[in-house]
């Protein structure tokens, strides 16, 4: 079986890319789908997060607001360290899980989608293969404008806030760019395809 990572700065548009393997028959873990089941109301990860930036975060249901935690640890580096060190642990314990069962499964390709792999030393030492998909920053800002409801301002922010894509490249096996049209990303990730699974 490969184990192929895939990441991409904030709007980067790996998910398209991700979609795009998944049609080619590759098993997809999404890493931010597991950090938000590790969140729900109850589980462990909810208490200590509660515990950590208190119960302003929460909606009137008492499901965290990812808004509001989004505006606190995209402007303070210490509290997005802290929310890391206790979702992080939880999130590689789940995605282990899954490469497990589809091991038993027999599957030949699993992609994991992660946004910190370059970051996550852990999470880099499961991989074949790290895939790094790009877009040219105007290009990001419009899509987190467009898609959060953000001030260019904000989506700036954002995008500091995260290791420059320049690093990212650096630990990469492939690199697709995504700042032109479906069409020419997709001709990109079927090169890659073909790459990895000749």
């Amino acid at each position: 079986m490969k184990i192929i990572g895939l990441s991409g700065n904030i709007a980067s548009g790996k998910t398209e890319v991700a979609n795009y393997f998944k049609d080619l028959g590759a098993k997809l873990i999404d890493a931010d789908q597991i950090a938000r089941e590790i969140v729900k109301r109850g589980e462990d990860a909810w208490q200590e997060i509660t515990n950590e930036f208190g119960r302003e975060i929460l909606n009137s249901d008492e499901t965290i607001n990812r808004k509001k935690l989004g505006e606190i640890i995209f402007t303070h580096e210490e509290k997005r360290e802290k929310l890391n060190k206790i979702t992080h642990p939880k999130i590689m314990a789940k995605i282990k899980e899954r490469i497990e069962s589809y091991k038993k499964e027999r599957v030949k390709v699993v992609i994991i989608e992660a946004a910190l792999i370059a970051e996550n030393g852990g999470l880099k030492n499961l991989l074949d293969y790290l895939i790094v998909v790009t877009a040219d920053e105007e290009t990001q800002i419009s899509r987190i404008a467009k898609r959060d409801n953000l001030t260019r301002e904000d989506a700036l922010s954002r995008i500091h806030s995260q290791m420059p894509t320049s690093e990212k490249i650096k630990h990469a096996t492939f690199v697709i760019d995504n700042s032109g049209s479906l069409a020419e990303t997709r001709k990109q990730a079927g090169d890659v395809w073909y790459r990895i699974n000749s």
